[in-house]
């Protein structure tokens, strides 16, 4: 079995996989010439690392990505804002970036299109990435709501 081959099979599934959960041009985003695919022991895509740093890992149940810290700014910067964006106010930047969970009350304000489940970038009023999670709340409940966790942080961007 030719390696070329199934390398480019796996650069192309992850990329539609990008485009289709966040949108057109996502996937040439996230998956830049350097990438490393990591398979698991069944031969499927598991992981896409750029260095040591991770960019996604695929959800076995789903086969949907999370984004590491390093995917999430390479998104944040091909993907206009106020896309899969999570503002948070800038007094709560901090724990947040630590890995503390984004509470609704301290949401400025969030990407309308955003459903319960998504992978989510947060980010400062600058547009700077804090961390990446899942949203809990849709982004018009994020904004709504005054209380209960909005965004289940992965990992927190220091």
């Amino acid at each position: 079995m030719s390696t070329s081959a199934s390398r480019d099979s796996a650069e192309r599934q992850v990329r539609a996989i990008a485009d289709f959960q966040f949108g057109k041009g996502a996937g040439e985003a996230l998956f830049q010439p350097g990438c490393r695919i990591v398979r698991s022991k069944t031969r499927r895509v598991r992981q896409v690392m750029l260095g040591d740093e991770r960019i996604v890992t695929v959800r076995a149940q789903d086969g949907r990505f999370t984004l590491g810290i390093t995917g999430a700014r390479l998104l944040a910067q091909a993907l206009p804002a106020p896309a899969y964006r999570v503002v948070i106010a800038d007094e709560v930047a901090d724990f947040v970036a630590d890995g503390k969970n984004a509470f609704a009350k301290h949401i400025v304000t969030a990407d309308t299109g955003i459903r319960a489940g998504d992978e989510v970038i947060v980010v400062s009023g600058e547009d700077e990435v804090i961390a990446t999670g899942q949203a809990l709340l849709s982004g018009r409940e994020m904004v709504a709501f005054d209380y209960g966790v909005a965004v289940k942080v992965r990992k927190g961007g220091k």
